[in-house]
């Protein structure tokens, strides 16, 4: 049954496709901070490593939060490694960084995350859509204050 909750089609249509872009760049991202969390070596390893699990943690959440939006909108959420790499804009690595350019790809992912939440912003606004707004929002002041933490670590 196709919602009827006062955002017409194509706005849904247009929200859909910003939010799964927005879900592959947060998938994408957590998979490259899981996977540091589980890499890095270094002086800053214990700072790191439980930095990096906070990071992916709070991404697992999201992911969720953003494919039950697409859902609520009325549209199947994208999925698996095939869909998320055609959608994101964010940039797999080749070979294990060390620490430093870990959080310089981690920096560089998460103001990655925050154009395309841009991006989809005012297309939520625009249709009315306060929820993704809100989510889209929340998104935003996250990702800025982490890669505002990790730029420090590099200062």
């Amino acid at each position: 049954m196709k919602p009827n909750i006062g955002i017409d089609d194509a706005r849904r249509a247009q929200m859909v496709k910003g939010l799964s872009r927005l879900l592959a760049d947060t998938y994408t991202l957590y998979l490259k901070t899981h996977n540091y969390h589980w890499n890095v070596t270094g002086p800053h390893f214990q700072q790191l490593h439980l930095m990096f699990m906070d990071q992916y943690t709070e991404m697992w959440a999201a992911v969720d939060e953003v494919a039950e939006r697409i859902r609520a909108l009325g549209e199947f959420a994208p999925g698996g490694y095939k869909a998320f790499a055609a959608l994101t804009s964010i940039k797999d690595d080749e070979g294990t960084p060390d620490w430093q350019d870990m959080v310089r790809n981690l920096v560089q992912g998460h103001e990655t995350l925050i154009r395309t939440a841009r991006e989809v912003l005012p297309v939520s606004q625009e249709a009315g859509d306060e929820s993704s707004t809100a989510l889209i929002s929340d998104r935003l002041r996250i990702h800025e204050k982490t890669a505002w933490m990790l730029r420090a670590l590099l200062q």
